[in-house]
């Protein structure tokens, strides 16, 4: 353990590094996701520009929210680079509000908008962790 700061912070030396396959696997998930939108959706992430199209293909075949898993990712990695409990918590806090928003906004909007297409996907497809044998799609 070392005193930094008035803070005793354990020294986990190069272990830490470990946080990097995360952050880079969450930085490619979301970054795959972002392609899926712009090629197959014809739109973008942003909700200004929503896809016109529902994506389920590449990673959105496994889980409804692959680009939120990738930003889990990433925010895990980066707690255990920095080996910060603060980065944690704060994981704790985008999955919680990202779990609220996609239940409460994200899903009705898209049953609105895409209908039984999307009432399909989202039966066949789980939201967050994918299922141990094949999807259904």
């Amino acid at each position: 353990m070392a005193n930094r700061d008035g803070w005793l912070v354990l020294d986990i030396g190069a272990l830490r590094y470990a946080g990097l396959i995360p952050l880079i696997l969450g930085a490619l998930v979301s970054l795959w996701c972002v392609k899926d939108f712009v090629v197959r959706g014809k739109g973008t992430p942003a909700p200004f520009d929503p896809p016109s199209q529902l994506v389920v293909c590449g990673l959105y075949r496994y889980v409804r929210n692959p680009m939120y898993v990738g930003l889990f990712l990433v925010l895990i990695g980066e707690a255990a680079l920095y080996f910060s409990v603060f980065v944690l918590l704060y994981s704790v806090l985008v999955i919680s509000s990202a779990h609220a928003f996609v239940v409460f906004y994200e899903e009705p909007t898209l049953r609105s908008r895409f209908g039984d297409s999307y009432e399909q996907y989202s039966r066949a497809v789980p939201r967050w962790l994918p299922r141990a044998k094949g999807n259904g799609l």
